[in-house]
């Protein structure tokens, strides 16, 4: 499946792909299709330091 690791971070930090949308600007359903081709590495790094940052402020330890 193509972005696997995008994938396993979301479902491992509990962050829903509607809010890592939200984040970007994006139509969830434009997210969806999004991951449904590999990313480059760059937009990897990108999307991965995303839903770290949502995961934080979920937990309440970052702001933004």
């Amino acid at each position: 499946m193509a972005n696997q690791i995008i994938r396993d971070e979301l479902r491992e930090r509990r962050v829903y792909q509607w809010e890592l949308a939200k984040a970007l600007g994006i139509s969830e359903a434009t997210m969806v299709r999004k991951l449904r081709t590999e990313l480059s590495d760059e937009e990897t790094t990108k999307l991965l330091g995303m839903i770290d940052g949502i995961a934080l402020e979920k937990a309440g330890l970052l702001k933004f």
